[in-house]
């Protein structure tokens, strides 16, 4: 696998982990909040032990 194409998929895992953390804090589920505040750290910290930037840290902090 080329590295554009795992840049892209760990991109695209901390995408839909944070738009997970989002509809979680949506429905004020706070066992589904965890979780997928979980996710998140996981997929944000994968992403830049490879080098990628994540973006903006604004969606993490959502659900502290």
């Amino acid at each position: 696998m080329g590295g554009s194409v795992v840049a892209a998929a760990l991109l695209a895992r901390v995408c839909q982990a944070r738009a997970t953390l989002g509809a979680a804090l949506e429905t004020e589920d706070a066992y589904a909040v965890a979780v997928a505040q979980d996710e998140l750290d996981d997929a944000v910290r994968v992403a830049r032990r490879h080098g990628i930037d994540v973006g903006p840290a604004a969606a993490e902090s959502e659900g502290e």
